[in-house]
């Protein structure tokens, strides 16, 4: 009798064991199997994953409808595009994600002002989920600790349809932000549909690449809260601005001085 009740208290510390480990990531482990193939419940969950995944992708922004929060009602957000014309170009070919069309550069222009201390952009990216899904509670924080900062920022804040990163440096070109920002939606994956990303940059032009911008990345319910990206950001665009640099620039001006 002893032994039985052994076997059952350790039965129930593994199973607290692997209730606690999987708590603590999203990642799909210690989940099980039938025979040879994964259980049923785990099937039907990757199978949603991958729908949403998919979705994710192909889905189209609208702000009318899906951003439904006070900065959108007040006219702060205006759409504007790149040369992609539709999702199934955008995908077949990045390049076109990273200049806006000519009604687009004209838009950005009247609307956003130049020179600004900080301009933020809003990209649908991979994942218009993303966009949907974290947007409405980092953005205001943004806004928010800029003011507090006493940083001028752009009139207004375009959401750009069929969206790459690259377009930062046609923003940098057109409106001469001193740091610019683009909230994009990331490749989704099996563990989440709606992780967020910032790209930033001082004074972002036409020759810069990936190696001149910074990113805060994984922001999202499982992972990076709104509050903790929005401080990330705002402190590494202070960084910016002081340093007058970013990307691999700025990692080698923020380095401690040797000591001794």
């Amino acid at each position: 009798m002893s032994d039985e009740k052994d076997v059952f208290l350790w039965s129930l510390d593994v199973s607290e064991a692997v209730r606690k480990v999987c708590a603590r990531t999203p990642a799909r482990i210690l989940v099980g199997r039938s025979g040879a193939s994964y259980r049923t419940s785990t099937l039907l969950e990757l199978r949603e994953a991958h729908a949403a995944a998919r979705d994710a992708v192909h889905g189209e922004l609208d702000l009318a409808t899906i951003l439904d929060a006070p900065f959108v009602q007040d006219g702060l957000l205006f759409e504007v595009s790149t040369l992609a014309h539709d999702k199934n170009e955008y995908l077949l070919r990045p390049d076109l994600g990273r200049c806006f069309d000519d009604t687009s550069q004209v838009l950005l222009q009247q609307r956003c002002g130049r020179n600004a201390d900080l301009l933020i952009a809003i990209g649908d990216g991979l994942s218009f989920s993303a966009v949907c899904s974290q947007v409405p509670s980092l953005l205001p924080l943004l806004l928010k600790g800029a003011m507090q900062r006493q940083w001028s920022i752009s009139e207004a804040i375009p959401v750009i349809r069929h969206c790459r990163v690259g377009i930062l440096n046609e923003v940098g070109e057109l409106l001469n932000p001193t740091v610019a920002l683009l909230l994009i939606g990331e490749r989704p994956g099996l563990a989440t549909a709606e992780s967020l990303s910032v790209y930033m940059a001082y004074r972002p032009r036409a020759h810069h690449s990936d190696a001149n911008r910074n990113v805060i990345s994984n922001i999202h319910r499982r992972g990076l809260s709104a509050p903790q990206a929005a401080d990330r950001i705002l402190t590494l665009a202070a960084l910016m601005r002081k340093t007058s640099a970013s990307g691999y620039l700025l990692k080698q001006e923020s380095r401690e001085p040797p000591h001794g």
